[in-house]
C-alpha cells in the first residue's frame, strides 16, 4: 500500500507554486516508495519551485519529472543519495523554465546525458541533441559529489550557465571535457558557455588546468584551491574578464608565484602570468606578444568611440564601497551552525546616503523592493530582500534558527507574536482572503506561507538585545522599520538555494536604490508627511536637516562581514568581483 503524502494533498488542493519536503517522515515514505519520488508528485503541474534533501532514501526521481512539471524554475536535490540513472529517468526532458539546479552532495560518480555526462540518456522520448535540455538554466550545483570527469553536451543542455559549481568532487582536470572539442564548439551561438561567470572546483584532484580556460569569454572567478596543481598556464591572463581567482592549497613550482597566490593577488598573478613568470624563453615572449594584440582588438572592438564612453561613463550612477579596514565600527554577522539546514545563505551590507524624504521617495523605495521580490526573487522562493533602518540596529547580529513555538518578532505594523502563531493568523487570513474574492490567489505575506513547510526550525536575524529584527522570508521587525526620516540602510539578502543569488540580488537591489536615489534628486519634490507609510521591510537613516544632496555625491557601501561562530569568514560583501553584474550601470569606486 502507498504511503499517504498529506503535503502534495495539500499542495493539489491549494494550487501550490512551491514544495519543500525534508523530515525523517519524508525519509521514511521515500523508502517505502522503493527509493523514489512518490507519482502524486507527477500531478502538480504548477509546481515551479522543488525542494527535496537531506534524505538518504532517495536514489532517482522516477520517471516523467520533467514533463510532468514543465513550470519548474527551481530544483534542489541536495544531500540526498541519487545516482546517475535516476536522475536520467526523472530529468529525461526539457525544463524549459529552470533556473537553478542543485544536486550537491549526492555522491555521484557520473552525470546523465540531459547534463552532458555519459550516463543514461533520456529514453524513448529521447531530445534531439540540437534542442537545449535547460534553455534557461543559470546555476549548477553539482559540489560534493565523485565526478571525475564532465562531458561536452552540458555547453549544449544549459548555454546559459553563468554558475557551476563542482568543488568537492575528483575531477583531474579543467576545463578538460567540459568544452567541446576544438572545431565543433561554432555550431553554438557565441561558442560554449559564453555567459560562464563564475567556476569553483576547489577540492578536487585537478592536475591539470588546461590553457583552453581562456575560451570562457565571461569568466569572472575561479576557485580551484586544494588541488594539485604545479603550473598555471599564461593562458589565465588571456580570460578578458577574470578578476577573482583562488588557486591556494596548491604545490606551485614557482615559488615566487606560490607567494602571490597565498597573498590573493589575483591581478599580480595575472601581470605575472602575463609577462611570461619565471625563466620563460623568446617563445613564451613571442605567443605574449600575439596575446596582448589579441586583447587590445577585443578592447578596442568592446570599447567603441571614446567620447561615446566618457559620456556613457559620466552619466553612469556612483557608488563608492568602504572596506572593512577603513571602517572604525564595522557591522558583524555571525551565523549558527543551525541555520546549514534551513536557509544556509545570507549576504549583508550597509548602505549610507539614501534620500527618502522627499514626496513619493519612500513609497517608490518600498515598491520597487516588491517587484524585485516578484521578479529577480522569483516570489521570494530564489531569495528575500530585508532592509533595516541602521540607526535602530543593535550590533553585533547573529542569523539563527529557533523553534516556531519560541521564534518571537514584532512583525511590521502587528504586536509581538510567536512565528507559530504568526503564521497561523496568517494562514487564516489567507482563507479568508480566498472565501471572500473567491480564488485560489492571495496577497501580501500570504503567498509565502508554503515556503516553510516542513521546517522544524525558522530562520531569523537577531540583534545584540536578543530582539528578532528579521524573519525571512516572511516579515521584518517593527524595530527597524524604515520611515521617511531613514538615510542609513541595512540591506540583508537570504537564500535556502544559493550564495550566488544572494550576491545577484543584492547587486540588483543597490542598484536599484542607486537609481530610485538619483530620481529623487533630480525631480525635486515637496517633503512629504511624516506620517505618509512606512517601509514594508527596511534601512535607512534620513537627516533632516541634510534635505539637499550634490547630484555627484556616490551612495557609500560599507562592507559586513559575515562569520562563523568561531570568528571564521564565511562571506564578505562587496568583494572584488561583486557588483560587476551592473557595472554597466554603476560606477563602484573601490
Amino acid at each position: 500500500m502507498a504511503a499517504a503524502w498529506p503535503e502534495l494533498e495539500a499542495a493539489g488542493r491549494e494550487r501550490r507554486r512551491e514544495l519543500a519536503l525534508a523530515g525523517a517522515a519524508v525519509a521514511e515514505r521515500v523508502a517505502a516508495e522503493g527509493g523514489r519520488l512518490p507519482a502524486a508528485l507527477l500531478a502538480l503541474p504548477l509546481l515551479q519551485s522543488l525542494e527535496l534533501s537531506g534524505c538518504a532514501a532517495l536514489r532517482e526521481l522516477g520517471p516523467g519529472l520533467a514533463a510532468a512539471l514543465p513550470a519548474l524554475h527551481t530544483l534542489v536535490l541536495r544531500d540526498n543519495a541519487l545516482g546517475p540513472a535516476g536522475l536520467g529517468a526523472g530529468l529525461g526532458g526539457p525544463l524549459p523554465a529552470l533556473r537553478l539546479l542543485d544536486l550537491s552532495g549526492n555522491g555521484l560518480e557520473a552525470l546523465p546525458a540531459a547534463l552532458g555526462g555519459a550516463g543514461p540518456a533520456a529514453g524513448p522520448a529521447e531530445v534531439p541533441v540540437e534542442v537545449p535540455v535547460f534553455p534557461q538554466l543559470r546555476s549548477l550545483n553539482l559540489s560534493g559529489n565523485r565526478l571525475r570527469e564532465l562531458g561536452p553536451g552540458l555547453a549544449r543542455a544549459a548555454p546559459q550557465l553563468q554558475a557551476l559549481l563542482l568543488a568537492g568532487n575528483r575531477l583531474r582536470a579543467l576545463p578538460g571535457g567540459l568544452l567541446p572539442p576544438a572545431g565543433t564548439g561554432a555550431a553554438l551561438p557565441g561558442g560554449p558557455f559564453p555567459l560562464l561567470s563564475r567556476l569553483e572546483a576547489a577540492d578536487n584532484e585537478v592536475a591539470e588546468l588546461g590553457a583552453d580556460i581562456a575560451a570562457l569569454p565571461a569568466l569572472k572567478s575561479l576557485d580551484v584551491a586544494n588541488n594539485q596543481l604545479r603550473e598555471l598556464p599564461a593562458a589565465l591572463a588571456d580570460c578578458p574578464r577574470l578578476k577573482e581567482a583562488n588557486f591556494r592549497g596548491n604545490q606551485l613550482k614557482d615559488k615566487r608565484l606560490e607567494k602571490m597566490v597565498n597573498g590573493c593577488q589575483t591581478k599580480a598573478i595575472l601581470e605575472y602570468l602575463r609577462a611570461g613568470g619565471r625563466g620563460k624563453g623568446k617563445a613564451e615572449s613571442a605567443r605574449e606578444e600575439a596575446r596582448k594584440k589579441k586583447r587590445e582588438k577585443q578592447q578596442k572592438k568592446d570599447g567603441g568611440d571614446g567620447e561615446q564612453d566618457e559620456l556613457e561613463e559620466a552619466s553612469k550612477l556612483l557608488v563608492k564601497v568602504l572596506h572593512v579596514s577603513e571602517n572604525l565600527l564595522p557591522l558583524v554577522v555571525k551565523a549558527s551552525p543551525g541555520v546549514k539546514d534551513v536557509r544556509p545563505f545570507i549576504v549583508c551590507c550597509v548602505l549610507k546616503g539614501v534620500n527618502l524624504k522627499p514626496g513619493n521617495a519612500l513609497k517608490r523605495f518600498l515598491s520597487a523592493q516588491t517587484k524585485l521580490h516578484e521578479d529577480i526573487c522569483e516570489k521570494r522562493t530564489a531569495a528575500t530582500i530585508a532592509t533595516h533602518d541602521l540607526q535602530l540596529i543593535k550590533g553585533p547580529l547573529t542569523y539563527d534558527v529557533q523553534p516556531p513555538e519560541q521564534l518571537k518578532i514584532t512583525p511590521l505594523g502587528r504586536k509581538e507574536i510567536k512565528a507559530k502563531d504568526l503564521l497561523r493568523q496568517l494562514q487564516s487570513e489567507a482563507d479568508e482572503q480566498r472565501k471572500q474574492k473567491k480564488r485560489q490567489n492571495v496577497s501580501g505575506l500570504h503567498k509565502y506561507l508554503q515556503l516553510l513547510d516542513g521546517k522544524d526550525n525558522y530562520p531569523c536575524l537577531v540583534d545584540a538585545e536578543g530582539a528578532v529584527i528579521s524573519f525571512p522570508p516572511i516579515t521584518n521587525s517593527e524595530k527597524t522599520k524604515i520611515r521617511k526620516d531613514t538615510r542609513d540602510l541595512f540591506l540583508e539578502v537570504t537564500s535556502a538555494t544559493s550564495l550566488q543569488i544572494c550576491k545577484d540580488v543584492m547587486d540588483t537591489l543597490i542598484l536599484k536604490i542607486a537609481e530610485l536615489n538619483r530620481f529623487t534628486l533630480e525631480n525635486k519634490e515637496d517633503s512629504g508627511s511624516d506620517n505618509e507609510s512606512d517601509a514594508l521591510c527596511g534601512p535607512v537613516n534620513l537627516n533632516p536637516s541634510q534635505n539637499v544632496q550634490p547630484m555627484n555625491l556616490p551612495l557609500v557601501v560599507e562592507q559586513v562581514r559575515v562569520v562563523d561562530t568561531d570568528g571564521n569568514l564565511k562571506v564578505l560583501y562587496p568583494s572584488k568581483t561583486d557588483l560587476t553584474t551592473v557595472s554597466s550601470l554603476l560606477t563602484v569606486i573601490r
